[in-house]
């Protein structure tokens, strides 16, 4: 692991937010990246004006399937009219992450930056309970404290190896970093389109945030998991 990426990685564990571009030859974009543990308001407001994106939480597989969620295209795929959509991709290739969009039972409507604060942090004390070994716990959470349809959408990793995505380059971080893997992201768009590399560049260094390439991050979690 670079000395950079190990900054990096130390300042996105304790809240730091971090600009992740996939790849020039993926979507192309950058995501805000923040660490679900460190959520609150102020950063979903942060996210959601810098960013105009899809606000999303990611987690891992495991923990989804440790609760019992499938993925969404898997659930779409039960129903016939909708069967067709789910057997199509977008340019870059991959299965979509998404799995179900829920809003915490307490939220006011869900979409505000305090509900989506609450829903996300929330879902972090599932994901947490998952990795303590308490299955049984996270589920009851899960299904006693969350509401469906809602306002944030639940992404599941499939894991550097399967797919390189937003969603698996965040959760990298926090594996990398020996926290919960457990996210929040949003994507950075400009007038019609994704908000070029620079213009990113820019927002991170007058923002205090981190700016990395989703290249250096794969090359670390390699050397990670092979050490």
């Amino acid at each position: 692991m670079t000395r950079s990426l190990d900054v990096v990685i130390e300042k996105f564990v304790k809240g730091t937010p971090v600009l992740i571009h996939d790849s020039s030859s993926r979507e192309d974009e950058t995501d805000i990246v923040v660490y679900a543990g460190e959520i609150d308001t102020e950063k979903i407001y942060t996210m959601r004006t810098l960013g105009g994106g899809l606000l999303c939480y990611a987690t891992t597989e495991e923990v989804t399937r440790s609760i019992g969620v499938p993925f969404a295209d898997e659930i779409y795929a039960l129903v016939e009219v909708l069967r067709p959509l789910t057997e199509k991709r977008l340019s870059y290739g991959d299965r979509p992450a998404f799995t179900v969009w829920v809003n915490h039972k307490d939220a006011v409507t869900g979409i505000r930056d305090k509900d989506r604060a609450l829903t996300i942090s929330k879902l972090h004390e599932v994901s947490t309970r998952v990795f303590k070994g308490d299955l049984k716990g996270a589920k009851k959470m899960f299904i006693n404290e969350f509401q469906a349809p809602g306002h944030v959408p639940l992404l599941a990793g499939r894991g550097l190896e399967k797919r390189r995505g937003h969603t698996e380059l965040s959760l990298a971080l926090a594996i990398m970093g020996g926290v919960i893997p457990s996210v929040a992201f949003i994507e950075m768009l400009d007038y019609e389109d994704r908000l070029p590399v620079e213009k990113a560049k820019d927002v991170a260094e007058k923002n205090g945030f981190i700016f990395v390439e989703g290249t250096d991050i794969i090359e670390a979690y390699k050397k990670w998991i092979s050490a």
